[in-house]
């Protein structure tokens, strides 16, 4: 490969990682680090078209993750050189527009912000950290969910609070899944044979964490994740949306704290709350009331932001995208999340949704006002993508000062 890039998706309990060249698209290892602290975890390791390599133990900490993965690397191949490390970083605020060469100051910075991602920052620090120290000569850089948002509009990203919370305190909407939402618009132009920059999009996100994001000449105008990944869509086990006085009145009624309702909407909210599982295949699987409600609830969530996505561009869509597990792979979901928009030219054609492919795909009927594409995501292609950019931007790059 003449320019590997090594990406790595450090998560609270997994290290996702792909060794890959972003001029050819040719992936030469790929990996999954999961269950990380708890009694049984498991590696993945895949080198070229071999079977791949497993290793069933314990990993006490990211450290053991990420050692575990350079023992797959010298085991099973190949030799990880890569001439820089790309990290996805959850939360950028209002300072990271764009991905950024990582320097002490940038590691500050990003320690900073945790309180917005209290649980996607400081894990992916962990990463960075231990990344320095294993590729300690190389160039490492950080490209932020948050950024692809960074046109969202002053309507757009203003919450009606208080002015201090505003100004001292940083509160407004930031939207995430941004490196998700880059891909797919330019893949969605590509299979339209349009482009970007004259097309309007809603994206749907949907798989454990979900969004909707407005796209209007490759520039996101709205999205349903707010300050934090919680608010919008019904997810895998977050809420979406609630009444705000809900903390309120859990704290009149249960003597809840603010820190207890957070984790029950984020940790016991969403498809496990209404279905008990946060899976939606398992969800899918069932014939019962309970499940049967947590899908209407899910999709008629999905169909309402549609609506009104729909609205704020003007009432012209030029594609309505799928992307992540659920909307790549569950053809219902995507036939529920669309029902009864046909006057605004929005409907799938029942045929084509229910073929299974794990292509780039229309799914909306022949000559559709509005088409439906199905466009699986490549999160770690874009990263790479954008830290290869980020290294021709600065010609002698260093991993840090």
């Amino acid at each position: 490969m003449a320019d590997p890039i090594l990406v790595l998706n450090t998560g609270s309990s997994s290290i996702k990682y792909e060794l890959l060249d972003p001029h050819t698209r040719t992936r030469s290892a790929r990996g999954l680090v999961e269950r990380i602290g708890e009694a049984r975890g498991r590696l993945t390791h895949h080198a070229g078209d071999g079977p791949p390599y497993v290793r069933d133990r314990p990993f006490p900490g990211h450290a053991d993750g990420l050692e575990a993965m350079m023992e797959a690397f010298a085991a099973a191949g190949p030799e990880p050189s890569p001439v820089a490390v790309g990290h996805r970083v959850v939360h950028g605020g209002t300072r990271f527009t764009e991905a950024v060469l990582i320097d002490d100051a940038v590691i500050a910075a990003i320690e900073e912000l945790s309180p917005l991602a209290p649980l996607h920052n400081p894990v992916n620090l962990t990463g960075i950290r231990l990344a320095l120290k294993a590729f300690p000569e190389v160039p490492q850089v950080a490209v932020f969910d948050t950024a692809f948002h960074r046109t969202l509009p002053p309507e757009a990203y203003t919450y009606a609070v208080p002015r201090e919370w505003r100004e001292r305190l940083g509160v407004r909407r930031f939207g995430f899944h941004g490196t998700s939402c880059a891909y797919v618009s330019r893949r969605a132009a590509a299979v339209l044979g349009r482009d970007l920059a004259e097309l309007n999009l809603i994206v749907l996100h949907l798989g454990n964490g979900a969004s909707a994001t407005a796209i209007s000449g490759g520039h996101s105008v709205d999205t349903s994740m707010g300050m934090t990944p919680l608010e919008g869509l019904v997810m895998g086990t977050r809420s979406g949306d609630v009444d705000p006085a809900l903390a309120g009145y859990l704290a009149r009624t249960e003597g809840l704290d603010a820190q207890q309702v957070e984790h029950a909407l984020s940790h016991g909210g969403g498809l496990l709350a209404l279905a008990g599982s946060g899976d939606m295949r398992e969800v899918r699987a069932r014939d019962d009331d309970e499940a049967g409600l947590a899908l209407e609830v899910y999709t008629r969530r999905i169909r309402k932001y549609v609506g009104a996505y729909h609205a704020l561009l003007g009432c012209r869509v030029d594609a309505i995208v799928f992307t992540g597990g659920v909307g790549e792979h569950d053809a219902a979901t995507r036939a529920a999340s669309l029902a009864g928009l046909d006057r605004l030219g929005i409907a799938v054609d029942p045929a084509l949704n229910a073929t299974a492919s794990l292509e780039e795909r229309a799914v909306s009927l022949p000559g559709a006002e509005v088409a439906v594409l199905v466009i699986p995501t490549d999160e770690e292609w874009e990263i790479a993508h954008q830290t290869l950019a980020r290294l021709a931007d600065s010609p002698s790059p260093t991993g840090r000062p």
